[in-house]
């Protein structure tokens, strides 16, 4: 067994195969750029090596930087993790040429599967279905909008060598194919180094769903089951389970079969994917295969029991699958949540900055007999910069059936705290909550056409508005309470705090009696009902974890001036808990209004100009493109919201900007 590797990557995955790692008693190096000198993987690691400044392209996907670390630390073996050299079939031969494995499949099946027109065209001659699209090199944005209409709108637009939502775009039409092709284009250049483009048709509702393979040195090969992948935005998943809960044993055989068979017909060892999307009637079609680990493997691994890691590890050192097909059965169900850098309130857009507070569930098996697993790259004081992919964690969880797995899920979510950030857990909270997610019932178009225009926080039903309300008035008296003793201002504190409160929340009153014990509190509310809240929460704690009605719920809590700021389930909510005196007198109080930015274009995230498409004096009109900012290798068109003109610009091509910042204001 090799005595060192070197993981070509950062983040989170780097974390995650020093993990398999350090178990199978490998020591480990570290590859950091100067904007990870401090990241969780550089501490984690045996050893780290310094490779260059923070842009990916001059460090982390410098062939050179990374083996000249190789040679220094003496690592036998290099795995790459997923993203930048993981499906460079360069690298490969590299280290091949240095003498020093691959924890990844051969050069060759990296050239035939990882580049998407050549893996169509081998799936093509192979005998899979797929996707009707133009294989071939497309040379500008006016040959694109002639193919785009051969093939028929939509179309998908995809960089030959992307990953990630990187370098994709949809177009509906041919203003949209020209300005989709440079994008991608462009995008594909700073991401990957290959800015190749190809066109396949865009199927308007399939279901993502992909078959893990894992292959050796002896000719044996298996699929570990699928992955449902559908819940996507931007092209980019969010929430990933295993199994699908669409496929039936039939449909799932042919699958991975399927995927078998493509994966030994280009001789693939290592783990790799093969990509399906799958129509209401269950038929499925070959979209790529990724030759890499991918970022939602946990999900595969709960329900197998598999450390594809240590098998990648192990397949690379030349030893046999310890298993067979027969071997791999499915064991309950797996849910992951993709916590990103990102703000759900300003339409997804990328978040920087430091993490001042980062608590992850507990990990392990849970009170409901599930087991909560978190991937992360990241740790509490530390900074999420512009320069990489803006995932922060993988929160995963796994339980005898679907709906036990998105329960646990649901808490789990509730558990992490985040601040410092924007970040997508209240979107992701809000999906385990969705009727059509719970049923089952989705496609890759869930999030369009749930969330059409886009993001604005959740609002809760009234039983649960109801159990809010009623922890928010049983943890109120715990706190006056608490008041009373650290004042000294009475001898008999109980007899002296009230009973009756009003509970403002989500714009509702609920008048409710209080009666404490000391097991908890009683909440009565004025229509008769009443709910038994029990908890061990104290005044300045983040998180709440109390039963209301014997049914676990989970707070975050933080302490507004007359009440609390309560987040659970995707909602945010200011809950005042007042006396009806109080409450009587809030009624009075005029509104706050925001203030009127409505003739301003903001910047809706920290990242840098690259594109004006518009100068002083200008009319614009309503969706028209009027900039284009790039964050974390994404670009990010900004668009007119209505028609007007251009009265000042105030931002530069090549200049950084930050959030709110004013890029130009209208007449």
């Amino acid at each position: 067994m090799f005595k060192k590797i070197l993981i070509a990557n950062r983040g989170e995955i780097a974390c995650r195969v020093i993990k398999s790692a350090r178990k199978m008693g490998i020591q480990t190096v570290a590859i950091y750029s100067d904007a990870d000198r401090n990241a969780l993987h550089v501490q984690m690691a045996d050893e780290a090596v310094h490779i260059g400044p923070p842009p990916a392209n001059q460090s982390y996907i410098v062939i050179d930087k990374v083996m000249e670390a190789i040679r220094k630390t003496g690592a036998e073996a290099v795995h790459p993790g997923y993203g930048f050299l993981s499906e460079n079939m360069k690298f490969a031969e590299a280290l091949e040429a240095e003498g020093v494995a691959f924890i990844g499949p051969p050069s060759g099946a990296i050239e035939s599967m990882g580049d998407k027109i050549t893996s169509k065209k081998i799936a093509q001659e192979a005998g899979v279905s797929t996707v009707p699209g133009y294989m071939g090199l497309i040379a500008d944005a006016e040959e694109a909008v002639k193919i785009s209409g051969e093939i028929g709108y939509p179309v998908m637009i995809k960089a030959s060598a992307g990953g990630g939502g990187k370098g994709m775009r949809i177009a509906w039409n041919d203003d949209e194919a020209r300005e989709g092709f440079d994008s991608s284009k462009s995008e594909a250049a700073n991401s990957f180094g290959d800015d190749r483009i190809f066109i396949e048709k865009f199927v308007t509702q399939p279901r993502h769903i992909e078959i893990q393979v894992l292959a050796d040195k002896h000719g044996n090969c298996v699929y570990l089951h699928e992955r449902e992948c559908s819940i996507q935005r931007r092209n980019q998943k969010v929430i990933e389970e295993a199994p699908s809960s669409f496929l039936d044993p039939e449909t799932r055989k042919a699958m991975g079969e399927q995927a078998v068979a493509l994966a030994k017909a280009v001789g693939y060892t290592s783990a790799g994917t093969v990509e399906f999307i799958v129509d209401g009637g269950k038929n499925f079609y070959f979209l790529e295969m990724n030759t890499r680990l991918q970022v939602e493997h946990p999900v595969t691994e709960l329900i197998t029991g598999v450390d594809l890691v240590e098998q990648m590890i192990r397949v690379a050192n030349g030893e046999a699958l310890p298993f067979k097909q027969e071997d791999l059965t499915i064991n309950g169900w797996a849910m992951e949540s993709r916590l990103y850098a990102e703000d759900p309130y300003r339409n997804f857009l990328p978040s920087i900055g430091r993490l001042t507070r980062y608590r992850p569930p507990v990990e392990g098996p849970t009170q409901g007999g599930g087991i909560v697993r978190n991937d992360t790259g990241v740790y509490e004081g530390g900074e999420i910069s512009m320069y990489y992919d803006p995932m922060i964690a993988k929160l995963c969880t796994w339980g005898q059936t679907r709906d036990a797995a998105i329960e646990e899920m649901r808490l789990a979510l509730d558990t992490f705290e985040v601040e410092g950030i924007g970040h997508n857990l209240p979107f992701c909270a809000a999906v385990m909550d969705h009727p059509k997610f719970v049923s089952g019932d989705i496609t890759t178009a869930f999030i369009a056409e749930e969330f059409p225009e886009g993001f604005d926080g959740v609002s809760l039903p009234d039983p649960m508005l109801r159990k809010v309300a009623a922890a928010a008035a049983a943890m109120n008296r715990v706190a006056e309470i608490r008041r009373s003793r650290v004042s000294g201002r009475m001898d008999n504190h109980e007899r002296k705090v009230g009973d009756d409160w009003v509970v403002v929340v989500q714009g509702q009153e609920y008048p409710v009696a209080v009666q404490a014990d000391r097991g908890g509190a009683t909440v009565a509310f004025a229509d008769g009902a009443a709910m038994r809240v029990e908890s061990d929460w104290t005044p300045g704690q983040s998180l709440a974890r109390l039963l209301v009605d014997g049914e676990p719920v989970v707070l975050k809590v933080g302490r507004l001036s007359g009440g609390y700021r309560l987040r659970l389930r995707g909602a945010d909510l200011k809950a005042y808990v007042r006396s009806p005196r109080q409450a009587e007198l809030a009624r009075l109080m005029p509104e706050k209004l925001p203030p009127d930015t409505s003739k301003m274009l903001l910047c809706p995230m920290p990242g840098l100009m690259v594109k004006l498409s518009v100068a002083e004096g200008d009319e614009v009109f309503e969706g028209q493109a009027l900039c284009t900012v790039e964050a974390m290798k994404m670009e990010n068109i900004l668009r007119a919201e209505k028609k007007g003109v251009v009265k000042s610009i105030n931002a530069e091509v090549g200049g950084s900007l930050m959030v709110d910042d004013v890029i130009m204001e209208f007449e």
